[in-house]
């Protein structure tokens, strides 16, 4: 926006601009506007023309083959990187389960260590609970047997 102009002057010129356009095509014969419409077209037919003789220009067909081997190679670059990737993702997971194995295998060792252990409390337990019942009775009958000797003599 220039200095000094406000927005009702920029409006009122825009609007004047589109009236005076739509004015123009409205006044225009027949014979100006087939005339036009025939211009229109051989410009449209004249970049047409010139698009694709600078399409096959030999300069043009070089930079489109440069692209076309820069796009190869971008998409050969992405493909190493994917299979890089892949074969570091295969190698971790590989990695992975090798851990998750080697740690079932301990917790597995641990587990047997542990109920082994279990196992031999448990029968030195047993052992000595057997042992304390037969010296418990071995007392017993040692006293039965004096009680009965204690008769015998008093008879």
């Amino acid at each position: 926006m220039q200095p000094g102009m406000d927005i009702l002057t920029l409006v009122s010129a825009a609007i004047c601009w589109i009236s005076g356009e739509m004015n123009r095509t409205k006044n225009t014969g027949f014979a100006d506007r087939l005339s036009a419409a025939a211009d229109a077209k051989k410009a449209q037919l004249e970049r047409a023309a010139r698009a694709r003789s600078a399409a096959e220009d030999p300069a043009a067909v070089e930079r489109r083959a440069g692209r076309e081997a820069v796009s190869v190679a971008r998409d050969a670059r992405a493909a190493e990187r994917k299979a890089a990737r892949l074969a570091m993702e295969a190698r971790q997971a590989a990695a992975l389960a090798a851990a998750q194995i080697a740690e079932a295998a301990a917790r597995e060792a641990r587990l047997k260590a542990e109920q082994e252990a279990a196992d031999a409390e448990f029968a030195e337990r047993t052992a000595r609970a057997a042992a304390l019942e037969a010296e418990q009775q071995a007392a017993r009958d040692a006293r039965y047997a004096a009680r009965k000797a204690r008769k015998r003599k008093g008879r």
